[in-house]
Parts: structure tokens; sequence; C-alpha cells
């Protein structure tokens, strides 16, 4: 048990070096490449010219955000393996981000239809929030009705499938103005987020993260099912119910403000899980939080095209991480 719990130790400080390592490339690629002298000056306390400070700033804001979401995500996606003992369970399977895709759909898409004029960015937040708080809502009176993890996973992707006719429907009636600006906010904006903004996001998430901690003991104890579970007097409705309210919280925010970014939630748990050869979850938790910052800075990083003004989708880079995830788990399970 020590020597397992000493190679664990090590694993998870190199994942904290690797997060520094990432943190460090990512601020420092871009649109304008900042040198190596740009570290040592600030090491040294010495000073920088007025636009580096600007460049990092700016920086700064984005890889907060792309933290936050790798976090939260990881987070989420842990949880919801966990809750429906199932491997291909992510945050977007109970339709909270397509349900906060349709919130934003309504604004931007239903604006030019309705003829109302979206309120720029804290709209389209508040649009996303509103979508994804009225999904969890519906997901937590269905799970009272349903009591069974299975038939609400199908309840979601139903609530999934349901969000994207209607998004489908609007689409087909906008205008190609609004139309391209809600593609652009589908393809996920870790970029241009005010310090308000992150701290709203910090604010929701870091409380629902440190929440999910207190869950380790029932999330373990259903890994061998609900009946081993509650011989051990776990209340696995009650946990179920409070950890799925945790997953669409970390869900909702972070597509409120980040948009959609997929396969992160999906690939990050099972990253984990094959690096620490382990599914217990006091070790899986602290790995998906290191893990899920990680890969999103390195995903944010090749988006970036370093020397380029150019600026990739990040779906498109997590799906080339996300997509032969979820291949590899389906071919494995088969």
């Amino acid at each position: 048990m020590h020597t397992g719990m000493t190679a664990n130790s090590k694993k998870l400080v190199f994942l904290v070096f690797l997060l520094l390592i990432t943190i460090i490339i990512n601020l420092s690629l871009g649109s304008v490449i900042l040198p190596f002298d740009v570290w040592r000056r600030l090491w040294h306390g010495q000073e920088l010219a007025p636009g580096v400070y600007q460049i990092l700033l700016y920086r700064l804001a984005k890889l907060l955000t792309v933290v936050i979401t790798g976090i939260s995500l990881g987070v989420s996606g842990l949880i919801l393996q966990g809750v429906f003992r199932n491997p291909i369970a992510g945050p977007y399977v109970l339709g909270t981000s397509a349900a906060g895709g349709l919130g934003v759909a309504f604004l931007i898409l239903g604006g030019t239809i309705f003829g109302f004029e979206p309120s720029g960015s804290a709209g389209i937040v508040i649009a996303a929030a509103t979508g994804s708080v009225l999904s969890l809502l519906g997901i937590i009176i269905l799970y009272r009705r349903l009591k069974s993890p299975v038939n609400l996973l199908i309840a979601g992707l139903m609530l999934g499938i349901f969000s994207g006719a209607l998004i489908n429907i609007l689409s087909f009636f906008t205008q190609a103005e609004a139309l391209q600006k809600f593609v652009f906010w589908g393809m996920g904006n870790l970029g241009n987020q005010s310090w308000e903004h992150i701290t709203v996001m910090a604010v929701f998430t870091v409380p629902a993260v440190l929440s999910g901690l207190f869950f380790i003991k029932p999330l373990n104890a259903m890994l061998l099912g609900e009946n081993y579970a509650k011989s051990l007097g776990v209340n696995v409705y009650r946990s179920n119910m409070i950890l799925i309210v945790i997953s669409g919280i970390l869900t909702g925010v972070v597509t409120a403000f980040a948009g959609p970014v997929a396969f992160v939630g999906l690939a990050v748990p099972h990253i984990a899980r094959l690096f620490f050869k382990t599914h217990l979850h006091q070790v899986l938790f602290p790995a998906v939080i290191l893990t899920g910052a990680v890969l999103l800075l390195i995903c944010d990083t090749i988006a970036q095209v370093p020397g380029s003004v150019l600026t990739l989708p990040v779906n498109s880079i997590t799906a080339l991480f996300g997509a032969p995830m979820l291949v590899y788990l389906i071919l494995k399970k088969s």
C-alpha cells in the first residue's frame, strides 16, 4: 500500500510540474511569441515593455479561463461516470450543454426572427446560464420520478436531441449574420473573457469542485453497484442527486462563459485512470483536476497557431483528443 501511494504521489508531482510547463508555454506562444528573456526579467523583478505587460495580462485572463474550464469539465465527467457507472458518460449527456446552447440560440437567432436585439456578451452568458439551469431543474424532477441513472441518461440524451432540433429550426429562419455569430459561439470561446466573468466562473466552479470531494466515499462504494453502496450505509438516491447538481453547475457555468467545449469531460477521467491505474476517487479527483487543466491548456496552445494571427476553434482540437478516446473505449468494451 505504501509503495502504491508513493507511486501515485510521484505521478501527482509530475502532473504539477507538467502543469507549470504548459502554463509557461501557453503564456509564451500566440500571434506574438514571447522570448525566454521575458521570464528571466520577471524572475529578477526587472522592467518589461508596456506592450509585453498588456499581452501577458490578456493571456493570463485566457489562461485562467482555460484552467477553470478544463478542471470543471474533467471533474464533471468523473462524477457522471461514477453516478451512471458508464465509461462513455460525460458532462453533455444530461443535455445541460445543449440546453445552454438553446438559450443562446433563442437570444441570437430568435432575435432576428422576433425583432429584438441581442445584448452583447453579457446577454449570451445569461441566456446560456438560464438554459442550463432550467435543464438542470428538469433533470432533478425527472430523477425524483425515474430514480434510475440509466433512464436519466436516456432522458438527457433526448433533451439534447430536442434542443438540437429547436436550434436547427431557428437556424433555418434566421439571417446569415446572426447564424454566423451563433456558429462562432458554438466553436468554443476561451478568450476575450473579462476579469469580472472569470471571477463569476471561479465563484461558482471552485465551491462545486470542492463539494465533490465530500462524495469520494459514495462514489467508491457505487463502483460495485447500488446494493453494495446501500449495504455500507450510503444514501444512493440523495448522493446521486447532489452529484448531478454539482455536475450541472460545473457544466452550465462553463458553457455559459466559454461555450460548449466538447470531449474534455469524457476523455480526462479516462486519461487519469490509464495513467494512475486505479478507480479510487481519492486518487482520481486530484488527478482529474490536474489532467483537465493540462489537456485543455495543450489544446488551447495548439489552437492559437503560434506565430500566426489565426486562432483555430478549440472544439476542433479537443475533438482530435476526445474522438479517438471514445472509439478506443467502445472497442475495448466490445
